[in-house]
């Protein structure tokens, strides 16, 4: 059976899963249009979304919760446009 993760080390892992995907190490060949460079990224991404995109709908999270879920979704998209297209 596997192990509950809390909602506030779902937090922790989804930000550092983040900062892991902003710093991922460009390729030489190809940028970071490299296919297999765009589709790690966008795995850690999706990662840190999915560890805490259910957070809200549960009976135990607080606002302060909700609200840094909240910044946390915005983080991951604001990071997303940041690595492949700034």
């Amino acid at each position: 059976m596997a192990r509950l993760i809390t909602a506030a080390e779902r937090i922790k892992r989804a930000r550092a899963l983040i900062q892991e995907a902003r710093e991922y190490p460009v390729p030489l060949r190809g940028g970071k249009y490299d296919l297999s460079y765009m589709a790690q990224v966008r795995g850690l991404l999706r990662q840190a979304k999915d560890l805490v995109k259910f957070i809200p709908s549960t009976p135990s999270a607080t606002p302060e919760m909700k609200e840094e879920v909240k910044q946390i979704l915005a983080e991951v998209v604001k990071a997303g446009r940041d690595i492949f297209r700034g």
